[in-house]
């Protein structure tokens, strides 16, 4: 028996209008990534790499297709379900951090709990535990000027796995980073996969990133490639 897949994308669409001109994003996308995967998603910019996964978080919505994440199909949710299901379930990763420089670490991390109905005292507990995966124990009373790129981007993934999601999403996580330091946010995320069973979905266009994921799939012009190596779409 196959096993249902975590995240199951159908026949997914997406243009742009620009005056009366349409773009392609994504034409009759389908995909199936399994719960403990560490996946990637690599291609050239403009591919439509970041609107799909936009679109799987659930921050932008296709012309046409079904995203069924677990059991929910959430094109079917309107944007108050929608902002609900994603504080409980997804987890998201950018390139430039998107860290607040007014809060501390430990304020960043604990933003998303915020909005939860946890004590003052149980989101500390979280954010201390997620600062501790992340190798940032030492550092939560610091503010993002005074941490390193990488240090930064360590506190962005402890903000995304601060609510324990479901699904973590990642989109091009060492773009903005020396190659040092991006090694080590790839040896983080491999560990979030291997020891905490996360399953993760990244967008690259950097092959020593790809290299790291358990399966990948090429995404150019909208299209996944016939020649890639994974086996689920």
């Amino acid at each position: 028996m196959v096993a249902q897949p975590l995240v199951d994308v159908k026949s997914l669409s997406k243009s742009y209008y620009r005056d009366e001109v349409e773009i392609v994003v994504l034409r009759n996308l389908s995909l199936r990534i399994q719960q403990g995967e560490f996946f990637g998603l690599i291609g050239p910019s403009g591919s439509g790499k970041t609107t799909l996964l936009n679109m799987v978080a659930g921050i932008d919505r296709p012309d046409q297709g079904q995203i069924l994440v677990g059991d929910t199909d959430i094109v079917k949710l309107n944007e108050t379900e929608l902002a609900k299901w994603r504080s409980h379930h997804i987890g998201f990763i950018f390139q430039f951090y998107n860290l607040l420089p007014v809060l501390t670490a430990f304020e960043n991390v604990e933003l998303p709990l915020l909005l939860t109905h946890l004590s003052k005292k149980e989101r500390a507990d979280h954010v201390k535990t997620a600062l501790g995966v992340v190798g940032l124990a030492d550092r939560m009373d610091h503010y993002p000027r005074q941490l390193s790129g990488g240090q930064e981007q360590r506190v962005a993934i402890a903000r995304a796995i601060v609510t324990d999601p479901v699904l973590l999403l990642a989109d091009e996580p060492t773009g903005d980073l020396d190659r040092q330091s991006a090694e080590n946010i790839l040896d983080l995320l491999g560990r979030l996969n291997r020891e905490f069973h996360k399953t993760i979905v990244m967008v690259t266009h950097d092959p020593r990133a790809i290299e790291r994921t358990s399966a990948h799939l090429r995404l150019d012009k909208g299209e996944l490639q016939q020649d890639a190596t994974h086996v689920g779409a």
